[in-house]
């Protein structure tokens, strides 16, 4: 009898080590999972960093994560203007394939009645599933009814503007035509700021819109400093209408332009701060880009490709080449100029695999994973981008 109690005892003890060893080893693989934060611009030329050559505008943090992070110059967006871009970061998916983009249309408007299909997975929805927190932070432009907006396509929270900041213009209010759009006044504009379903703010004070989304990115950073989380920071600008905060204003030698990309710079130099504070900086993924290339129509309150050829809404390099860079200290190497070809719709794909989830398997994908290339510095296994 007393051997059998021994064996029990046993047993039990051996039962509960293994549980313990399980437990431990979950709550590892947890703790290891990296935090992800994708910043991307709207409207933001290939040459209007300084890291990427202006000669005017000054970037220090966008500087500082090129020179401790990983520089692409063939990195392309899935689309050269705002929804089908977005559409392809989002879903890892051509807009052809996610049904952002058709002949009759190129972007949202207002008066949509249609936004992104509820049967595409999003990155926040896939890494919802692995138990991440999901904040958007901007403009998001993929539907602006409840069925098509953050909340409802995986991200736990949501502030921003369903739809470009030139968009729902009142006609009655301010100058006419082209002026309002160079000399602009956030009134002239009816566009909604939304917090998730509710609108909170109409029209959107667009001169402190920058800074406000950074500031709720920031807070949504230290709600959830102890999971795993996702950050979404797609800014208005510098889309035209061109807006800066006060204290950004005159700051620039490139005029209005470069003050509102000096602003968006700023919150990126925020983002690390907060980073740093909270002791993340060495188990979060940054990545910055832009939605297309510059609206050149409208001169110096549009950006520049650089040497490339033209800007937003044609397909030549300068309408979708885009200045890339991602940031990890410790994981992604310093100081590296990348070449090879890549795109916005590897986000999802790259992303899923460092959280450790499948990305969609019953759907066709068209990004590829670039994990080897952002840790290891390998050649890219894309070879070419249609």
């Amino acid at each position: 009898m007393r051997s059998l109690f021994h064996r029990l005892a046993l047993a039990c003890l051996l039962a509960g080590l293994t549980a313990l060893w399980f437990s431990n080893t979950a709550n590892a693989a947890d703790a290891k999972k990296p935090n992800f934060v994708i910043i991307f611009a709207d409207d933001l030329g290939y040459g209007d960093l300084s890291c990427y050559g202006h000669p005017t505008i000054r970037t220090p943090n966008l500087d500082r994560m090129a020179a401790e992070g990983m520089r692409f110059t063939q990195f392309y967006s899935a689309a050269s203007v705002c929804t089908p871009s977005r559409a392809g970061l989002m879903t890892g998916r051509l807009p052809v394939r996610n049904g952002m983009c058709s002949d009759k249309r190129r972007v949202l408007f207002p008066n949509s009645k249609s936004g992104l299909p509820a049967e595409e997975v999003t990155l926040a929805e896939a890494l919802r599933d692995v138990g991440y927190k999901s904040g958007c932070f901007g403009k998001w432009h993929l539907g602006h009814l409840p069925m098509h907006l953050p909340t409802n396509n995986g991200f736990d929270t949501y502030f921003g503007i369903p739809y470009s900041n030139d968009m729902d213009r009142l006609n009655d209010v301010g100058p006419k035509g082209r002026a309002a759009f160079l000399d602009p006044l956030p009134e002239y504009w009816n566009v909604p700021l939304m917090r998730d379903l509710e609108i909170v703010e109409r029209p959107a004070d667009q001169t402190t819109i920058t800074r406000r989304y950074a500031e709720e990115a920031i807070k949504f950073i230290h709600q959830h400093k102890e999971d795993p989380f996702f950050v979404y920071l797609p800014h208005n600008l510098p889309h035209v209408p061109l807006f800066r905060s006060p204290e950004f204003e005159g700051k620039s030698a490139r005029g209005l332009y470069g003050d509102v990309v000096e602003e968006v710079d700023w919150t990126v130099g925020q983002v690390f701060s907060t980073l740093k504070e909270l002791k993340l900086e060495e188990n979060t993924y940054v990545f910055f880009t832009s939605d297309n290339g510059p609206w050149l129509i409208f001169d110096e309150h549009g950006g520049s490709a650089g040497l490339l050829k033209d800007g937003k809404g044609c397909t030549w390099d300068g309408g979708m080449r885009e200045p890339a860079i991602v940031w990890w200290p410790g994981t992604v190497p310093g100081g590296v100029t990348q070449q090879g070809l890549s795109s916005t719709l590897d986000l999802l794909p790259t992303c899923c695999r460092l959280a450790g989830v499948d990305p969609p398997m019953d759907v066709p994908l068209d990004g590829f994973d670039m994990t080897d290339t952002w840790v290891n510095d390998q050649p890219t296994p894309r070879e070419w981008f249609f």
